[in-house]
């Protein structure tokens, strides 16, 4: 996707020769379809207290997840308070080529440490009773430590999480004995440093927290099939051509997947897509900027060429003005919005050059509110220092998306989404039937996702949490 900065004349946008560049090599790589069948997932993991208590000791407490940015810490002693439910870490930059990450918990009474943020710390100090611990972790200030016989041992430093890096992304395991990030992310590096898309080289343009009435599993599973799109986003339509039409293929990783336009060479061959199909070629450029009926196009189709090539040539000029002419060692591929993948258990990169980057967490002990960051991560120049990342645009509870304007028209598309997702809350709680229903082909990556919950959960063998609340 891209925003309306992007709009410029097509024609121009057609102006010169470019070389011929291959298609990807990352997105050749195909995998048998995902398992076949239809999967029944219980409704009740989605707001009774006992699922959202046990994702804290079974996923939160024992997977890779992103914490933050590289940038956001780039000084030692700038550190990030991360939270997810009801626990908290403090990411700090120890050294120039050190990030550690602590639980966000005084050794004596519980206090958190910190609170909020910081810069150039040199000490995380509790505000209830003055302990002390560098920010390498080691104790500084015992506050009357005569009081506590025997006990120094025991607060000598403190506990840490696990971290690891890619991409430019700083990401915590709290689990010590967990397998490291480099084997849990697998080839994913693969598929976007190899590719040319390189995270680490990117700015956080904008960042958007939206708090939404709803289970932090109905937000992300909105976010992991492209289904949906064609009834919440109406404006969004294709011509015939398009690979929602033609069909899309949903490669399994392992703790990740990813969607991509499905090809003639393929082994494996998928149905047809989904898609609204424009009457005209015009039509599809229109509604994807959002232009209005009465107004004069900004962006023109030519007569005899194609709304799809219109559109990746506005998107390659855009570029260009950003990367200059190495954007011609691109494919068009790259133009068209980027492939869709969702890293276990929450993070939603997309490739390509589009800028989507999303996470989905439960907010605090509330199974029926969750957040969603919304970041869009720009392409810079490599010779030029890059800007500080956008601070987070926290939106307060029943705030709209759309009261985000630095995420143009895209505040729209999301503001769709996001409508859904409390209604949904509200009719799994009604459901007679007790269950929802995954499709085959479609929902391949919510099943994907829920077979991952539910070997994470301890479900391989029946949801008992379920069986039991059904007794």
């Amino acid at each position: 996707m891209s925003m309306v900065e992007d709009k410029k004349d097509a024609k121009t946008a057609k102006a010169g020769a470019r070389r011929e560049t291959p298609y990807p090599e990352h997105l050749v790589r195909e995998t048998p379809p995902y398992r076949p069948g239809v999967m029944r997932v219980p409704v009740d993991r989605f707001f009774k207290q006992a699922y959202h208590d046990l994702e804290v000791e079974r996923i939160w407490k024992k997977t890779w997840q992103w914490a933050c940015r590289e940038d956001e810490i780039p000084n030692v002693g700038d550190y990030v308070v991360y939270e997810i439910a009801e626990l908290s870490f403090i990411v700090v930059r120890t050294a120039a080529d050190e990030i550690k990450a602590y639980w966000n918990s005084c050794l004596h009474r519980g206090r958190r440490l910190c609170d909020f943020n910081g810069k150039r710390a040199e000490e995380f100090r509790c505000m209830f009773h003055g302990w002390a611990w560098n920010i390498d972790g080691t104790m500084k200030d015992m506050t009357c430590g005569w009081d506590f016989a025997g006990t120094r041992d025991e607060v000598t430093r403190l506990p840490e999480a696990r971290t690891g890096t890619w991409g430019g992304f700083v990401f915590i395991n709290p689990d010590p004995d967990c397998e490291s990030l480099e084997d849990f992310l697998g080839e994913l590096p693969d598929h976007y440093e190899g590719a040319g898309h390189d995270f680490a080289k990117r700015w956080a343009q904008v960042h958007v927290v939206a708090d939404i009435a709803c289970n932090w599993k109905v937000a992300q599973e909105a976010f992991l099939e492209a289904w949906h799109v064609n009834f919440t986003h109406p404006q969004m339509v294709r011509t015939p051509g398009d690979r929602a039409s033609t069909g899309m293929r949903w490669d399994d990783f392992g703790n990740w997947m990813r969607n991509t336009p499905q090809l003639p060479t393929d082994k494996y061959k998928n149905p047809p897509g989904y898609a609204t199909a424009a009457e005209t070629e015009q039509q599809v450029v229109d509604q994807r900027w959002g232009f209005h009926l009465n107004e004069d196009p900004p962006i023109k189709v030519p007569e005899g060429e194609k709304a799809n090539e219109v559109i990746k040539n506005v998107i390659r000029e855009y570029h260009r003005s950003v990367l200059g002419d190495a954007i011609d060692d691109y494919h068009d591929v790259h133009m068209g919005g980027g492939e869709m993948v969702h890293i276990w258990p929450n993070m939603h990169p997309w490739g390509g050059f589009s800028r989507l980057l999303y996470r989905f967490r439960p907010y605090k002990s509330d199974p029926n509110r969750s957040l969603m960051d919304v970041v869009l991560m720009a392409p810079w120049p490599e010779d030029r220092p890059r800007p500080p990342p956008a601070p987070p645009h926290v939106l307060q509870p029943g705030q709209s998306i759309g009261d985000a304007p630095e995420l143009g028209q895209l505040a729209r598309i999301f503001q769709q989404d996001l409508a859904n997702m409390p209604f949904v809350q509200i009719g799994l709680k009604t459901s007679r039937q007790g269950y929802v229903i995954l499709s085959d082909h479609n929902e391949a990556p919510v099943r994907h996702w829920h077979d991952l919950y539910n070997k994470a959960m301890g479900f391989e063998n029946g949801d008992y949490l379920a069986e039991e609340s059904n007794k």
